[in-house]
């Protein structure tokens, strides 16, 4: 009990110093650029024109809607977190519960074989199906995140409360709605997941000597530059799920010009492939200007 009510407090305090972050990042993967761009150098030393980064973003939002406008959609995002936590820890106990008796009668087993490939198939199968639950009672949070953010575009007000949000969502689109970009959130997850597990431990199995005394330390690495690279190529469907989570929703970021309307998840990621822009919103910091006019900059910030 202790162990989970240190896990929410921890998920709700990173979250609250991330949501500035992700708010800035919504706002650029639906095609939003409200500061035109600047002369800046690449790593070469040449000079590029490059978009505003994270924090001339961020200072823009709060010259709007004040630093307090930073944490929008705040709340719904750290309801999200915290039933997704307690969701996530459930199924998992449910397994080990399950599983008891038969450790049993097989802990000599386990112990000698510690890092067996079935081993490692057993515990990511949990995993994905604890995640997935997750995901799965926590999108409508998710959707209503994305959707109070997204009405900063266009200055609306229609994902202002929680509850009213709820209401909004039903009324116009039925239960549905609730579940919008789902499926692509669902698939990066799975994905992002098994590459991630299955590069640990073809890394730590044939890479790395057993008899390192830092081993376990060297492990933990490679956990997490394989997390990372996982993340990295499955970013195109955290893009996709979060276009569909606002196509079409009343919103002016939700539709043209700063979106398409799309038919599916899928039409939205042939869209995105054809353009080149399967990558937006992905740095934060180096971003380069796009070939194509695929973004629409704030006219009234040139003049």
């Amino acid at each position: 009990m202790a162990d989970a009510a240190s896990q929410v407090l921890l998920g709700s305090g990173l979250t609250i110093l991330s949501q500035p972050l992700m708010y800035v990042k919504v706002l650029i993967q639906v095609g939003y650029e409200p500061l035109p761009p600047t002369i800046g150098r690449n790593i070469f030393g040449r000079q590029v024109y490059q978009l505003p980064g994270l924090f001339c973003y961020a200072q823009h939002i709060a010259s709007i809607d004040g630093k307090r406008g930073l944490f929008t959609g705040l709340t719904p995002r750290l309801c999200s977190g915290v039933l997704g936590t307690v969701v996530h820890g459930k199924v998992l106990q449910y397994y080990q519960e399950c599983e008891k008796p038969e450790d049993l009668g097989s802990a000599n087993v386990q112990k000698e074989y510690p890092s067996s490939f079935d081993r490692v198939i057993k515990e990511t199968t949990r995993e994905m199906i604890a995640r997935s639950a997750a995901t799965l009672i926590t999108h409508p949070f998710h959707v209503i995140t994305l959707r109070s953010m997204v009405q900063f575009i266009g200055r609306e007000s229609k994902y202002c409360g929680l509850c009213d949000s709820i209401v909004t969502i039903y009324r116009e689109e039925g239960i549905v709605g609730f579940f919008a970009g789902l499926i692509p959130r669902l698939l990066g997850d799975i994905i992002s997941l098994w590459l991630c597990n299955s590069l640990a431990y073809l890394i730590n199995t044939y890479a790395l000597d057993s008899g390192v005394s830092t081993m376990n330390e060297m492990k933990s690495y490679s956990q997490a530059v394989t997390g990372f690279f996982a993340s990295m190529l499955t970013y195109p469907f955290v893009l996709v799920s979060n276009l569909m989570a606002v196509n079409n929703c009343g919103l002016a970021g939700g539709s043209p010009p700063y979106s398409p309307i799309y038919t599916s998840w899928i039409d939205c990621w042939c869209m995105l492939q054809k353009a080149g822009n399967m990558s937006r919103g992905n740095s934060l910091f180096f971003r380069k200007v796009p070939c194509g006019k695929t973004y629409y900059c704030d006219l009234r910030m040139l003049i």
